[in-house]
Order: structure tokens, then sequence, then C-alpha cells
């Protein structure tokens, strides 16, 4: 059964071996559960696809916030690396509303500044950006030298508070803390819900409110789950982050329900808003025509309103008979073919559903970040032993607030789990995948590349940092970081822009007819030495 599993690991020395046997597992769906080891440091020496904790606070989670000035307080190479990459689309809600998320800010931390301290450097900084744009939130994320050097964010954010009366959140998110970007997501939560979720108290007009969490709007993802959601007739109070505001996150506790995308970047505050305010929380995917219905029928069931069923079902008809023609033409291009998929958050996952929809099935998936339960459920949460990295991240506890109940009774949410109604959990990616695949955590490039010739995939999803290696093999490859500049691929509409890139790369794959020049005369030519 794990043939291609023990051909890929006998490739390592016995070191190596010991270290990625448990993160390397072929599915068996035995006796015994199929279990990964994940979140544990990357071996040094071996390029992973990782990205850091600062990458994970200020790149992924509070960057995209559109009406609040990020602020890398760090060199400049930090704030370029995380300006705009994964293409986090905002546009204003009304006349006048800011949108900051086209600037990079940055304090430029020079040689002289490490030296001497940056604090009054960041200061000086936030004095200029409140006279140029007024901002009513800043969020100073430091990077690694800062963490080093001791500068006080939080005490900076205090300072700046004090003196223009905005509010200012200090992220100490340095990017050695932790193993991965997930750390930095889990700060980013933890500055989110002390500082900004519960600080509004601007009711939703709406019969019924969502907040979509985990969703950062690359490639206008996020704007499209809104129009589905708004055409059913729901209330979208806030976006966790992508085209999210501070205005309406303030507010984002005052929703009816919570929709979860990506577990992992947003779980932390799904829990804390459950426990403190009494806002359920709903695994959804709005990737995937099937994996959407499933969603939308989910919410419905959630409520229990007979009108909303109906309407549900309405725009559920009107969206499949507007794609289905195109659907069909893109499942017969891409049934049958084969892909890998190594992306972040729960995306891995979320784009099996998407390709099954065409016919395609994922034989090799993995995560770049994640946690056991992203793999295995959230049923294996208590059997997680906190290492030291994780002891490192600062976990906060919250308590019910006064004045908010919970909607439902104990009983009313296990019958509502029994309907298929998936609150308060997530089942993990490997459960949807099928006996003989591979799941891999933290991949690297070695791994991918034998993984390529054992299974042959016809396509490979990933980063950018292993796109083109994968390219130049011959393979074609998207990147899922930014949607190689296309989308959205959520929704009804989605899957069929989807369909049609994933159909052009298939069939002009113009790296499958150009042969790598080492493959067809020597790259070194030498003579030996000592000849007379």
């Amino acid at each position: 059964m794990s043939k291609e599993r023990d051909l890929l690991l006998d490739k390592y020395s016995s070191r190596v071996f010991k270290n990625r046997k448990s993160h390397i597992t072929q599915l068996e769906f035995g006796e015994n559960a199929d279990e990964i080891t994940a979140n544990t440091r990357a071996i040094p020496g071996i390029i992973t696809a990782r990205g850091c904790c600062y990458a994970g606070c200020k790149g992924v989670v509070v960057g995209p916030v559109k009406d609040s000035v990020v602020i890398t307080h760090g060199p400049i190479g930090c704030a370029f690396y995380s300006w705009g990459t994964r293409r986090n689309k905002a546009k204003p809600s009304y006349e006048g509303e800011p949108n900051f998320v086209p600037y990079s800010f940055c304090t430029d931390m020079r040689a002289s500044d490490i030296v001497f301290g940056g604090e009054k450097k960041l200061e000086e900084g936030i004095d200029e950006i409140m006279q140029l744009f007024h901002p009513k939130c800043i969020f100073i994320c430091s990077t690694c030298p800062i963490g080093l050097i001791g500068d006080d964010v939080q005490a900076v954010a205090r300072r700046v508070e004090e003196k223009y009366g905005i509010t200012a959140i200090g992220y100490s998110c340095e990017g050695y803390k932790g193993v991965s970007q997930s750390a930095g997501h889990h700060i980013a939560n933890n500055g989110l819900m002390r500082y900004v979720i519960g600080k509004g108290e601007e009711a939703p007009k709406g019969k019924y409110s969502v907040n979509i969490l985990g969703e950062y709007n690359i490639g206008g993802d996020g704007w499209e789950q809104e129009r589905i959601l708004k055409k059913i007739g729901y209330e979208v109070v806030s976006i966790f982050t992508g085209d999210g505001s501070y205005e309406t996150l303030k507010n984002s506790h005052l929703a009816d329900l919570n929709l979860v995308m990506c577990h992992r970047s947003i779980n932390y505050i799904a829990e804390m808003m459950k426990t403190k305010y009494g806002v359920d929380w709903l695994k959804v995917n709005f990737i995937g025509v099937g994996a959407t219905s499933k969603s939308l029928r989910m919410m419905a069931k959630y409520f229990n309103d007979p009108e909303l069923t109906r309407r549900t079902e309405e725009v559920i008809a009107e969206e499949l008979a507007e794609i289905n023609e195109d659907m069909e033409y893109y499942k017969s291009k891409l049934k049958g073919k084969t892909a890998g998929i190594f992306v972040g958050g729960s995306r891995s996952h979320h784009y099996q559903m998407l390709l099954r929809d065409f016919g395609m099935e994922t034989t090799i998936a993995g995560y770049e970040f994640a946690h056991r339960d992203d793999y295995e459920g959230r049923d294996v949460i208590p059997q997680i032993k906190a290492d030291a990295d994780s002891k490192n991240i600062e976990e906060i506890s919250v308590e019910r607030a006064v004045g908010y109940d919970d909607r439902y009774s104990v009983e009313e949410l296990t019958s509502l789990r029994n309907q298929g109604v998936e609150l308060d959990t997530y089942n993990g990616m490997i459960k949807d995948m099928k006996e003989g695949y591979m799941v891999v955590d933290d991949y690297n490039m070695f791994e991918t590349d034998q993984l390529i010739e054992e299974y042959k995939p016809d396509i490979f999803f990933s980063g950018i940092k292993d796109k083109y290696a994968i390219q130049h093999g011959g393979v074609v490859s998207r990147q899922m970081h930014s949607y190689d500049y296309s989308g959205p691929y959520a929704g009804f509409r989605g899957a069929v822009n989807f369909g049609r890139d994933v159909t052009m790369s298939l069939y002009t794959n113009a790296w499958s007819l150009v042969k790598p020049p080492w493959k067809t005369m020597p790259m070194l030519e030498g003579t030996l030495g000592g000849a007379g």
C-alpha cells in the first residue's frame, strides 16, 4: 500500500528519514486512523515553501483591512515582500471610505536604526501618516530585527492612541516566532479580538446576518461570495479580512452566524466569538459548485426559515442554469485528469472539491503550515501536545460578555449537526481523499519532484516559490496564492473561471514541448589533469 511513500523516503539519509517519515502518509483508511505530524519546525537546509510569522500576521490577516494603515516596522524588504503579492482586492464601500490596501508603509530600518533603536523613527513615521491620511486605525507589524533589538511596538501603539485618539495595535509578529506563518495568524487573531471585535454598536439591519471568516478576497473571491449571499437575502456584516474594514470588524460580534472558510487562519477568532458572544460558526466551502450548494443549504438549515430555504433553492437553481453549459464543456475537457495540490490554509482541501466538479482527482495533496486538525479533523485536538514553539504564541482566554446568549440550546445544536450542519467543527482534508493517495505536510522541492515522477499528475497547483520549477519539468502548474492574476474562483461563476483557466493551461502546455539542455548535452566539459 505504501509503495510510493516508501520510494520517496528511501532517498533520504537516516537523520532526515526519521524527521520526515511522520509528515508523509499514504492513505489506507484501515483499522488505525491515518495520522500525520504537522506544525513542527522545518528541517534546516531543506527548502520549505513556508512563510514566516510576519507574513502570516501582516501579509495574510491584517494587511487586507482596507481602511486601516498597516505599517511594517523593519527593513524595506519585508514590507515589499508582503505588498500586494496575494492580490487581496479592495474597493470603497461608500463614497469617501479610505482604501490603504494599494500602499506599502514601512519604517525602512537601516543599520544605524538597528544599533540605536527605531521607536522614535516609528513614531515619526506614524505622525507623517496621520498628517497625510488620517486613518482611524493603525496596525504596527514588527519584523525579525525589531524583536532582536527590543523595540516596544505595543508601547508605541499606546502613545499613538493617546496622542491621536485612534485605535493602534502593536503586533510582535517577528518572522522567527513559531514554525511558520500560522503563528502570525494566531497573533493577528488575538489582536483583533482584544482591540477591535466588539467595539462597535451598529446592529445588522437584515433579518439574517453573517460574517465570512478566513476569506481574503484573492482575485475577488469575497465579492462573489457576498453577491450570492445577498441574492438569497443575507446581510454580510464583515469579511475577515478581504475587502474588510475596521468599521465593520467592530460590529462583527452582532452577526447571527460566522462562516469559516480558511480554518487554519481564523479558527481562533471563531472559537473566541462563540465563547464571548455566543455566535456559532459553520465550516463552509464556497470553492466548487457542489461545495457551494452544500454550504448554502447548511446555512438555510441553521436558520430554519421556510422562506429562506425556498429562496436558497431558487438561487442555486438560477446559478446552476447560468453556468451549466460552460461547466459541461470544461468537464468534457478535464474529466479523468489528475492533480497535485500543495497550498496553505484550507485551499488544498477546498480545491479538491472544485476539481471533482470537473471529473478530476487530486492524488497528492498537503499544506504548507497546517496543524494536525486541518488534516485529520478537530476531534484530534485533545491529542495534540503543545511543544516549545507552540507555547511561544500567546493563548488568550475570553468569557461570556453580559447580554449575549446562545441562539440554540445544546440539544438543538446536536439536532442540527445530526442533519448535516457542520457547526463548530471541521472534519479535515483526509476524510475527503481516497485510499492510496498521498498526503504530505510542509513539502519541499525534492519531494515535489519525486511525487510528480511517481504519480504523474496532469497539473500541479502550488505557490509562487515552486511554480516555475515544476513548469520547467514539463508539468503544468498554476499557483493558488494569487491565481496567476486570474479569478475569482469562488462560487458558481468562479467555478467556470477556474475550469477555463485549467483547460487553457493543460491544452497549451508549452513547457512540455521544451527539453532542458542538461537532458540532451553535457553541461560541463573537462580533461583529466597530469597528462603529459
